[in-house]
């Protein structure tokens, strides 16, 4: 589990493929002697173990769902990417509960800068946008951030200068691609509500039936 607040740029070293899936070395500034074997980080939003630990370059083996389903698709030597490492019991939940579990690949639509802050629209494949709503959490290549409005396919979000400045969202042009996670408690819930979506329907009639009202 994360948060969604970035603790580093890394730089990737290696981006070795093999058949569909791939071995992933990111040199960091994180405390190596604070990092074992088989510990998760997110690596732009994504949940990865690490494998190896060289000096300041971690190594992580990336399976071929990941990489079709994330921008790690298009990753290559030289990249920045965002790292967090796991939260730990105790620590304080400044940001989200992010999973590191990404849900689709977004696209920015534009960027507009305010008072020294940005406004970045995004746009989804159909079908994710259902997720986000007004003023809830979305992460952005494992960047927590407030949703500002939802509308179709796309939402924007405003971005301070420190977490623009410290974050890969800097390099991010019109076009670019990025990984997003959405509120895992909306997905929860419309998995509770799929029988009576499938069946009946959600009405006063079915909540008092099942001991709602």
């Amino acid at each position: 589990m994360f948060t969604g607040l970035i603790e580093d740029m890394g730089t990737v070293t290696s981006f070795r493929r093999s058949d569909k899936a791939a071995v992933l070395g990111i040199a960091t500034a994180l405390p190596a002697h604070e990092i074992a074997l088989g510990d998760s980080v997110a690596v732009n939003g994504i949940c990865l173990t690490v494998t190896s630990i060289s000096g300041t370059v971690l190594t992580f083996d990336v399976s071929p769902e990941t990489i079709s389903k994330s921008t790690f698709e298009a990753l290559k030597t030289g990249d920045k990417v965002n790292l967090e490492r796991a939260l730990r019991m105790g620590d304080r939940l400044g940001g989200h509960m992010v999973t590191g579990h990404v849900d689709c690949c977004g696209t920015l639509a534009r960027i507009e800068r305010a008072s020294g802050y940005h406004v970045l629209t995004f746009t989804l494949p159909v079908g994710f946008a259902r997720y986000l709503v007004k003023k809830g959490s979305v992460a952005i290549n494992g960047i927590s951030l407030t949703v500002n409005e939802v509308s179709g396919d796309g939402f924007t979000v405003t971005v301070i200068p420190h977490s623009f400045a410290k974050t890969t969202l800097a390099g991010l042009a019109p076009g670019g691609s990025v990984n997003i996670e959405t509120d895992i408690l909306g997905k929860y819930i419309e998995r509770l509500a799929q029988p009576w979506k499938d069946g009946a329907g959600l009405n006063m009639k079915t909540l008092a039936e099942n001991g709602f009202l």
